[in-house]
């Protein structure tokens, strides 16, 4: 491993060197982040995922960077141009574009103004302008006018060409004036001539102008989608006159020399030309990467929190896909995801013709309570999109006429129309219409997030901020990082499991997951872990990488439950015979009791085990099904609709925040749209994002601070004290 990379990426994330050897060598035999970071701890010291990743994407960085470097170098050599100095020079570079800057100079390069005056035999003119002497130009000049330079002026503006290039290729220069650029430079735009904007979506950008050292990711992200959409123009704005007098301090040496107009004229058209445009397209490409950047991290944050939801265990819920032409579309769903029964129901206005009889009302009604009563429903899962808040409102009516104790919640149905078009739905539900599907996936999100959301591609899941104008390869990378650490974290019941989940399990692709479903299928049941190592192309890499994630309930071997890897099963059960342990007391009192009491050091000491992996043993005999999500608050359950009549400055209420963003979150309190609380009114205290204090899925207190009712729109706050402010 190269030294001088393992040290930047110490620098950079202030891990110690031995966990991030450890790491590298780890990824390098093939092991998975969710193993290492689960089964490896004693090798890394406890690092968890999230540092696993940051070392490898920074390993791979600074590696396809040195890469860069000694390629650079290479082709430099060969053109007979390397000295030591550059060299150095080249390898310290800290970024990609600093390395490009040193090797701009000597890339072989198009048809230029420069290359041109160069062929003309005009590089000497150009040197000896530069020397800055006493001399004439113009009869210096007249020395180069030959058969293709016609006069001394033409010889001049050659010249000019190449010490204008020689200029913009300087990686000092370059990188002075791009700090320049970014520390002082002002990102405007303005609206184009003929603009269609229909909504007025970029109204904000039709006149405006931000410090680039100032101008928040969000905002890149938008004004780049509105360029993209041919409705503004964007450009960077700074003062050119400094530029110009940093270039003639650093290159002209004496003012009165007569060379010097002609330099400055150089100057101008290096500036102008080569430099700004160039160092322009860079400084709105660094402040993307960093938007991009900043736009992956919150989509990643808020997907992690929504797929960490908790499940609701042991319910039979109703699912409802809302809509009004085509009818509510309904789907019971048993406790374990099985579909008991679907149908359909008019109870809206915009529903056949538009026009709704008393009697469709009541047989819609009379649908529901039908279902509801016949499979005792526990839940009505409603999806949050067209007709949501109307279909909430019948339920609600419904639930208040009848006295039912049945409670509704309003699902997030983002991405749920995109599974039910799927592949992977027409083989669970061929005999489904695509609406039936979701109602279906709507109840099961519910039951178990983690479970349906796997289904759905992660961009399709709606809780991000412009992720459609980030780089997808990037947003790709990230997303499914975060969805296969959400699914290692909680574990898979082997049994129960479908393929979209399997797939997610460390050491499992594809092609694996089919086989454990399609073995399952023939061979019934897993009753032990091992009977894994029987399903075609299982081999034991493979094996080893997915067998602590893959649990199984009511089995042969109480450890398969549990957390705890087959290859610590030996310690395990020293540790179960010498304290009296069975597997039916895992869970239980009894063993709370027997590991509290136990000392660990000693058995440490003993069995030649580890601080971590002893750890993780015993808290698997505590807790053999622990399940992360249930620390979280369960969904918010109501019985009742709340319309923005009903609202009134200073009310207090309970929502659930749907989508963190740069500038605050989206709360769903109830109303047909979700409510806007801004970063300002979330904490006393400053705080730099709102995902520092918020996630989705949380259930807040808010306070209403202010109410549109023309445009249907309702401010909050979490702070009763701003109120009336």
């Amino acid at each position: 491993m190269n030294e001088q990379i393992l040290k930047d990426i110490q620098k950079t994330l202030s891990i110690p060197m031995k966990g991030i050897t450890t790491v590298l060598e780890l990824l390098e035999e093939g092991n998975t982040i969710p193993f290492i970071a689960r089964y490896r701890k004693e090798a890394t010291g406890g690092l968890d995922e999230e540092q696993i990743n940051e070392i490898y994407k920074t390993w791979d960085y600074q590696n396809n960077l040195f890469k860069r470097k000694e390629d650079v170098i290479r082709l430099i050599d060969e053109k007979g141009m390397l000295t030591e100095d550059l060299r150095a020079e080249i390898l310290a570079a800290q970024k990609l574009v600093e390395v490009e800057d040193l090797y701009r100079p000597y890339k072989e390069k198009k048809k230029t103004k420069a290359t041109e005056a160069i062929a003309k035999g005009l590089e000497p003119l150009s040197n000896w302008i530069l020397l800055m002497t006493n001399d004439d130009v113009l009869k210096e000049a007249k020395k180069y006018v030959k058969e293709d330079v016609k006069t001394p002026e033409e010889a001049i503006e050659g010249a000019k060409y190449i010490i204008a290039e020689m200029i913009s290729d300087d990686a000092n220069y370059r990188k002075s004036l791009r700090q320049e650029m970014i520390s002082h430079g002002q990102v405007m735009t303005s609206i184009k001539k003929n603009a269609v904007d229909e909504k007025k979506v970029y109204e904000m950008y039709y006149e405006y102008q931000e410090p680039v050292s100032k101008i928040r990711p969000h905002r890149v992200l938008a004004i780049n989608r509105a360029e993209n959409e041919k409705v503004i123009t964007v450009k960077v704005e700074t003062d050119k006159e400094r530029m110009t007098s940093y270039l003639e301090r650093k290159i002209i040496k004496r003012e009165n020399s007569p060379a010097s107009p002609y330099i400055k004229e150089a100057i101008d058209d290096a500036l102008k030309r080569l430099i700004y445009p160039s160092l322009e397209r860079e400084v709105r490409a660094e402040l993307t990467d960093k938007a991009e950047e900043q736009a992956i991290e919150i989509f990643s944050v808020n997907l992690q929190k929504l797929l960490l939801q908790p499940p609701m265990k042991d319910k039979v819920v109703l699912g409802i896909d809302p809509a009004f032409r085509t009818g509510c579309k309904l789907s019971v769903v048993n406790a374990q995801g099985t579909v008991l029964e679907k149908g359909v129901i008019y109870p809206h206005e915009k529903t056949l013709g538009g026009r709704i009889t008393v009697e469709q009302i009541m047989e819609s009604q009379r649908k529901l309570l039908l279902l509801i009563k016949k499979y005792k429903v526990d839940i009505i899962a409603i999806g949050n999109g067209t007709a949501s808040r109307e279909t909430e409102s019948f339920v609600a009516d419904l639930i208040k006429t009848t006295g039912m104790k049945a409670q509704y919640v309003i699902v997030n149905e983002a991405g749920a129309s995109v599974y039910s078009a799927s592949e992977l739905a027409r083989e669970e539900f061929p005999d489904f219409s695509v609406e039936e599907r979701s109602a279906a996936s709507i109840a099961r999100r519910l039951q178990d997030p983690l479970s349906e959301l796997v289904k759905i591609d992660p961009k399709s899941i709606g809780v991000g901020q412009y992720q459609h104008d980030v780089t997808p390869k990037k947003l790709n990378e990230q997303l499914n990082f975060v969805v296969t650490q959400a699914v290692n974290q909680v574990g898979v019941n082997v049994n129960t499991a479908s393929k979209a989940l399997l797939m997610y399990v460390s050491g499992l692709n594809k092609s694996a997951a089919e086989n454990i479903v399609k073995y399952r299928d023939q061979m019934g049941r897993f009753k032990r872990r091992d009977e894994l190592l029987n399903v075609p192309k299982m081999g034991g890499k493979s094996f080893e990488q997915a067998a602590g994630f893959l649990r199984i309930q009511d089995g042969d071997e109480a450890l398969d439950m549990t957390s705890v890897h087959p290859e610590s099963y030996g310690i395990a059960k020293e540790i179960m015979r010498r304290y009296h342990i069975t597997g039916e007391m895992f869970g239980k009192e009894i063993v709370k009791e027997a590991v509290s009491s136990l000392d660990r050091k000693k058995i440490q000491e003993e069995l030649h085990v580890d601080k971590y992996t002893l750890d993780d043993i015993l808290d698997a005999f505590i807790a053999p099904l622990r399940d992360p999500r249930d620390q979280y608050a369960q969904p918010l359950l109501r019985n009742d609709i709340l319309k923005i009549d009903d609202l009134s400055v200073g009310m207090e209420l309970e929502g659930t925040v749907r989508n963190v963003v740069d500038f605050g979150a989206f709360i769903d309190i109830g109303l047909k749209e979700d409510g806007l609380l801004h970063i300002s009114k979330i904490s006393k205290s400053y705080i730099k994002h709102p995902k520092d204090v918020l996630n989705v899925g949380d259930i807040v207190k808010v306070y209403v601070l202010n109410i549109d009712l023309v445009k249907g729109k309702v401010g909050l706050t979490m702070l009763k004290e701003t109120l009336g402010k």
